[in-house]
């Protein structure tokens, strides 16, 4: 198990670790004095009849138990504590981690498995981080001083548990050969059924309107199944090795109770080291399968440690500058300079020679088929993803110059799929802005001509949302996100086809007060309706990721045949007039 990710909690948590193992090994020393006590009990004073002696050996037995009882108490207090908190940072600088990747090293390791990871594989790993301070110790400590306290008891006998554990050390190896990719495997089975399930709850109503419940059964019931398959294969293995471990350390028992048994009959040996040899190969016996349960516990902390540390090595896709430059308070001058872009290394181009400009207080409208490259284009502006090739300049700073909280400071998207936060509606418009007042939240609203539904709930403001916004229409959700946006006012406003939901007087209403609210504002609007981008000072016709059309809505009638076919295919050709 590489280990290099975990130095910084080792060094956090070793004192209350070298605690926890300082009380396991008390406890140890006091279960492996107890049987020799017993065997000078039998041998000594049972066999003479003094009772004196046995009483006074068996206060001794029951002090080491109430000791080790203690001990036991409080290694387990200590080890429950650090491995809960060793859990909590663990899981804590992850999500940390998952939140500074790009979209790109998002895409890499899907939705699901990073979920996985966040839950599943770090309590994999802390629960051998528990166990480790309660047993893993432990077992090691037992096992030794077993074989050590047999050789003083009887230097030949003790060859037979040397012998047993060679053995069983082999068996626990080939375990762990075998175990470990199979527990890998059982790990991404688990990826699988999260993805599902979150693909179902994400799309339920989707599932519902298309009656698509017996399709969803079956995908479920195939990943499921998988995990099911991969688990049982992994458990038959613990089935198959566990006994063996406790077969081959019996036959060891049994050798001890034959050969003692002719010694005795000799008179070489006294029935209470037998005894004792019995306990002592006991303890082996016990320590053995401790063991074997941490190795099975390790095995899946393995597996989960090797996704954990994947995700820590990962280099963000996106370069960070150690000292980026300061980003002062702009005017919001956007340009393209030649931008390419590419999701992955082996993927054809989604944006080819991408140039153009806008300036602040201006609205760029971008429009084309579905496919041509429209909503790639914006996410190259906040830096969701980065070009290949190519620059992309606010107020001539190259956005790769910008720290992200800076560059993501002074632009607000209303996404073409609006998502709402669990929470009131007040809550939810101010994201934009945590300190804004009521007056500007209601304001905000006014604009983006929210304000009139939002009054008509019984709690207004304070209406409360469920996950996603359940309980408000399409329409509703994204005059919301609009609103959550405006709030923020920032330098550049990017609307990624966010009033698809809304009728075409409210979407006009809306359009002439965001250019009245935001007029230094540079605005970004991608729209599949056309009437939506018409008035637009600068509109931008793309077409499999290229520049087919730049100009007003007169220039491209006269220029663009790709903007003149969206035209006559959505108004006819006579078109329509919206200017009363």
């Amino acid at each position: 198990m590489d280990i290099g990710y975990l130095r910084k909690y080792i060094r956090k948590y070793k004192k209350q670790f070298l605690i926890a193992l300082t009380f396991i090994i008390l406890e140890t020393i006091g279960d492996l004095i107890q049987p020799t006590i017993m065997a000078n009990i039998i041998d000594k004073g049972v066999k003479r009849g003094d009772m004196d002696y046995v009483l006074r050996l068996g206060l001794m037995m029951f002090l080491l138990t109430g000791i080790g009882a203690v001990f036991a108490v409080t290694r387990n207090i200590v080890s429950s504590k650090v491995s809960q908190r060793f859990g909590a940072d663990l899981r804590e600088d992850l999500y940390i981690k998952i939140q500074g990747f790009s979209f790109q090293n998002i895409d890499k390791f899907t939705d699901a498995s990073l979920i996985t990871r966040l839950t599943n594989d770090v309590n994999q790993m802390q629960n051998f981080a528990h166990g480790s301070m309660r047993i893993f110790v432990k077992a090691p400590v037992l096992g030794i001083g077993a074989v050590v306290m047999a050789f003083i008891l009887n230097p030949r006998m003790a060859l037979i548990p040397l012998g047993v554990i060679p053995m069983v050390i082999i068996i626990i190896s080939m375990n762990l050969k075998i175990s470990y990719p199979i527990f890998m495997k059982i790990q991404k089975a688990l990826d699988k059924v999260n993805g599902v399930m979150r693909e179902y709850l994400a799309g339920i109503r989707v599932v519902k309107a298309f009656n698509r419940f017996s399709y969803e059964k079956d995908r479920f019931k195939d990943v499921n199944d998988n995990l099911k398959d991969r688990t049982l294969k992994g458990m038959r293995i613990i089935a198959v090795f566990n006994p063996i471990v406790a077969l081959i350390v019996n036959i060891g028992i049994v050798l001890v109770l034959w050969y003692g048994g002719l010694n005795v009959h000799k008179g070489d040996m006294e029935v209470g080291k037998i005894m004792a040899f019995v306990n002592y190969m006991t303890q082996v016996l016990f320590s053995l399968i401790l063991m074997t349960r941490i190795l099975n516990m390790f095995i899946r902390a393995k597996a989960s440690s090797d996704r954990i540390r994947e995700v820590f090595a990962t280099e963000n896709a996106m370069k960070i500058l150690d000292n980026p430059m300061e980003f002062e308070e702009g005017k919001g001058r956007l340009e393209f300079k030649d931008v390419y872009f590419k999701y992955h290394e082996s993927s054809n181009w989604v944006l080819e020679d991408i140039s153009f400009s806008v300036n602040p207080g201006e609205t760029l409208a971008i429009i084309g088929s579905t496919g041509s490259g429209k909503s790639s284009l914006i996410n190259l502006i906040p830096r969701f993803y980065d070009a290949v090739k190519g620059n992309i300049t606010i107020d001539n700073i190259d956005v790769k110059d910008i720290s992200l909280n800076d560059l993501r400071d002074k632009i607000a998207i209303v996404p073409q799929k609006v998502l709402l936060f669990t929470g009131s509606i007040s809550e939810n418009i101010k994201w934009g802005s945590e300190k804004a007042s009521v007056g500007e939240v209601e304001k905000v609203a006014k604009i983006a001509k929210a304000h009139d539904f939002i009054l008509s709930f019984n709690d207004g403001y304070d209406t409360y949302l469920g996950q996603g916004g359940v309980n408000l229409s399409g329409g509703q959700k994204q005059r919301i996100s609009i609103a959550r946006a405006l709030i923020k006012r920032p330098n550049i406003l990017i609307l990624d086809d966010s009033t698809s939901a809304v009728d075409l007087i409210t979407e006009r209403s809306i359009r002439g007060k965001l250019k009245e609210y935001l007029k230094e504002t540079t605005t970004v609007l991608i729209a599949q309706r056309i009437t939506s981008v018409m008035d637009a000072e600068k509109i931008l016709v793309l077409d499999r990721g290229k520049i087919v059309g730049q100009g007003s809505h007169e220039e491209l009638m006269e220029t663009c045949d790709v903007y003149k076919d969206i035209y006559h295919s959505q108004l006819g050709k006579e078109g329509v007039d919206f200017g009363s």
